[in-house]
């Protein structure tokens, strides 16, 4: 089996964790984006957690002009409605899916691997949760938008999987109007999920960041 490439922090280096965090970054970013991030969630190391930040692969991305970046599916038209290459999108929610069977195999339980994403990386992540086999710990989606809303088939283990989504309201690269369309859509088949907004850009600010530490505390506690 061929993984994304990786990196990895661990709370601890020689104890086995028992809790993933799969946090996937946006366009033109890579998996060292959020990985600065860790620290200042001043999670406690008794979760014992392992993050992951996948690096995507180097394509060539339309609205672009066409250059070579790393990019989990190639965007066609920049319009709010956002036309993509959606197999894309899904080899890339495979891949992922790859990852968390990974983690399973470490021994670390289906309930207990969260899911997050921002931008693009918030849209494998839908599709990625939403159609996983087992049931996961949850999912957080930053400043993204549901690409594939119109055509996933939702797995029912999934279905009320805990969800946190955030968005900024000053965002103009993903209109917040996204966001909530993302939020409406959930709900109707979930009881599960939290929209939050922010006085911000296309970014994350540290307010923002003290909630995601609460909710992950909240969702890996037991």
């Amino acid at each position: 089996m061929t993984y994304l490439p990786c990196i990895e922090i661990e709370s601890f280096a020689d104890i086995p964790a028992t809790a993933s965090v799969i946090w996937l970054h946006g366009l033109g970013a890579d998996g060292h984006d959020f990985a600065p991030l860790v620290p200042e969630l001043q999670l406690p190391d008794s979760l014992s957690i392992r993050f992951i930040f996948p690096h995507a692969p180097q394509i060539p991305v339309t609205v672009n002009a066409g250059y070579f970046m790393p990019a989990w599916y190639d965007i066609l038209e920049m319009n709010l409605e956002r036309k993509i290459d959606e197999a894309q999108l899904i080899a890339s929610a495979i891949s992922v899916q790859d990852l968390i069977q990974r983690e399973l195999e470490r021994g670390v339980a289906s309930e207990r691997i969260i899911l997050a994403g921002f931008s693009q990386g918030g849209a494998v992540v839908y599709q990625a949760g939403y159609t996983f086999d087992k049931p996961l710990g949850g999912f957080l989606v930053l400043s993204s938008y549901f690409a594939t809303s119109s055509s996933i088939n939702i797995n029912e283990v999934n279905k009320n999987t805990p969800i946190l989504i955030q968005h900024g309201t000053r965002d103009p690269i993903v209109a917040p109007i996204l966001g909530e369309r993302a939020f409406q859509f959930v709900q109707k088949f979930s009881g599960n999920v939290s929209y939050e907004t922010y006085a911000m850009e296309h970014t994350l600010c540290g307010e923002q960041v003290v909630a995601i530490s609460q909710w992950l505390q909240q969702r890996l506690a037991n």
